[in-house]
Order: C-alpha cells, then structure tokens, then sequence
C-alpha cells in the first residue's frame, strides 16, 4: 500500500470534518510560530473531531455508503493481498487466450498456509481505471478465476475471494464471448469444489459479476461495502426512468452489510476503522485477516462433504420468505 502523504478525497459529507481538523492544524502551526500553549483547547478540538466522525459513520444512509464504497482510495484486491500474505505469486490468463486485469489472482500463504485468492481490481485513477475496465470483468476473467480455484481444489488450497465491482462488463462483445455462461460456470463449479471457500465483499458487490466470485462456505462483508442485484443507478433508471433517483433505489434495494446479515445472504460484519477502510488501510487490512484466519479454523475441522452440503444450503435458503393471510 503507498505510504507517499496525499491530498485527501473527500465526500459531501465528510467536508465538515475536513473543516474541523484544518482548523486544529492551523491553530497548532500558529500556536508553535508564536511559542504560544494552546494544548488543552487541541485536545478539546480533536475530541471534538472524533465524536464528529463518529456521528458521521455511524448514521450513512445507504447512498452515502455506496459513496464510501467506490471511495477511489478504498483499498483494493491487491492492497489487501499484499498486506495480509506472507508471500504472493500473481498467475496469468484463461488459457483461452485472454488475461483480464479486472480479476486477478494467484497463489499465497496466508499466516504460513498456501491459498489461492483471487478477486476484481480497479484502478486508482482514470487511466488505470480504464486499463481495468473500472472491475468489471469479462468472461476471460471468470475462466481465469475458474482455472485458480480448480488448481486450489485439485492441491488442497483453501480459496479466498475479494469482491468489488459494479458487475460484469457489460458489452456486446462480452456477450458474444459467453459473459452469462461463464458466470453460470462458476457458480455451478463452485457449489462443488471440497476445499474451504470464503467470499469477501471488501467495496462495492454488483450483480452478477460479483456472483461469479461469490459462492462461499462463508460470506463476509466490510461494514461499509454494499452488495447488490442491481447499481442504484440502474435501479432507477428501470423503476422511475430516472437515474437521479438513485438514492431512493439505494435505500429500496437492501444493499448494507446489516441489511445483508438481517437477510442471511452474509455471515459476517467486518468493522472499519472510524472514518471507513480509506482511512486506514492497515487496520483493515488487519481486521480482514483475523476474520479469514478464524473462519477457516472452523472451516478446516469440516469434512469435504459437510463443507458442500453446509455451502449448498445456505445458498438454498436465500430468498425464502412466509406470507401471512392478513
């Protein structure tokens, strides 16, 4: 992860913070030029400062935090891997020709044990976004991903996904080179694979495209990450053929982690750092690999077959709900 200082991106909502903590810059650089000790009035004001970032992130409506989502230095697949593993070989291509940088993977150790992670890369500015296709993957990305986690089951390597995307690239040549089949592929294959398979939504999980990564013994979810059917925008568009509307889709649509947990389609919160991952990358970093490294002790003391049928239940009871005559 880069450590080089850089001018912070702010959202609507954090500016007031941002305000704050100036401030608190400002009187302490002018309390050292004129030997002046203002200490307990900065301390009062960084108190201050903390309890307004609290408030801030605890009360996100659901567009604010697919805002905090796609935040462009929220930290990625790779930042995570290269924070969490001990060593990492990146593997390349599809064996059909293409090598998709919007989904990377290889192969690591994680606290001393070999595992494959995968998961959707975006860039950090235009160009690279570009380059990446803003992490939405194309079929050749779902059939390297399919290749890594058979190489994982084929040795016994546990599989770790990282998903962040708006979904699957969404072109006409996509779907001239099998983009449904190719999710399709993955979500049937990884029903059936013995190896331990834990899913994290680390940013933003749309459609299809995260479903194609998405099939895990355990699901786990970043607080401020959201997982979808659908963009808001979209959303809006379809319902009201109005894309401006998309706060009010993204309320409609049930997209944050406690949603997510209420409905059983995610095992698990992962608490960000206060003011969000962005904020601190190495604490998330951190709090990820506790979870992954707890989930797979339990996962490892399953035999195969528990594993698959435990994994294909809870995929089963997902969208059952009763009707009660009124």
């Amino acid at each position: 992860m880069a450590t080089q200082e850089r001018k912070p991106l702010l959202l609507d909502f954090e500016k007031p913070l941002a305000e704050l903590t100036n401030r608190i810059d400002q009187i302490r650089q002018l309390a050292e030029e004129n030997g002046v000790d203002v200490q307990s009035e900065i301390h009062k004001l960084e108190a201050r400062a903390t309890q307004l970032r609290q408030e801030i992130f605890s009360t996100l409506s659901p567009s604010q935090r697919l805002q905090v989502a796609r935040h462009p230095r929220r930290p990625s697949t790779l930042d995570y891997i290269q924070a969490i593993s001990d060593e990492w070989i990146e593997l390349h291509g599809d064996r059909c020709g293409s090598d998709d940088p919007a989904l990377v993977g290889g192969i690591g150790r994680l606290d001393g044990q070999p595992v494959v992670m995968l998961g959707h890369q975006k860039g950090r500015d235009t160009k690279d976004n570009i380059a990446r296709n803003f992490g939405m993957a194309t079929p050749g990305g779902y059939r390297k991903a399919l290749r890594l986690m058979e190489h994982a089951n084929k040795f016994s390597m546990p599989i770790l996904t990282f998903i962040d995307t708006p979904g699957a690239l969404p072109t006409a040549e996509a779907e001239y080179q099998g983009a449904g089949e190719a999710i399709a592929y993955n979500l049937r294959e990884m029903f059936r694979f013995d190896v331990p398979i834990i899913c994290t939504v680390i940013g933003e999980g749309g459609s299809g495209g995260a479903l194609g990564v998405g099939v895990g013994d355990r699901v786990l979810m970043f607080e401020h990450s959201v997982y979808t059917v659908i963009t808001p925008e979209a959303c809006a568009a379809i319902l009201w053929k109005d894309a401006s509307k998309s706060a009010q889709a993204a309320a409609v649509l049930k997209m944050t982690s406690v949603d997510l947990k209420n409905f059983g389609i995610i095992d698990e919160i992962l608490t960000e750092p206060l003011g969000a991952a962005h904020s601190d990358p190495i604490k998330a970093a951190t709090t990820l690999k506790q979870a992954l490294l707890q989930n797979l002790e339990v996962l490892r003391d399953l035999s195969n077959s528990e594993r698959r049928q435990q994994r294909y239940e809870k995929f089963r009871k997902m969208g059952v709900f009763l009707e009660h005559a009124h």
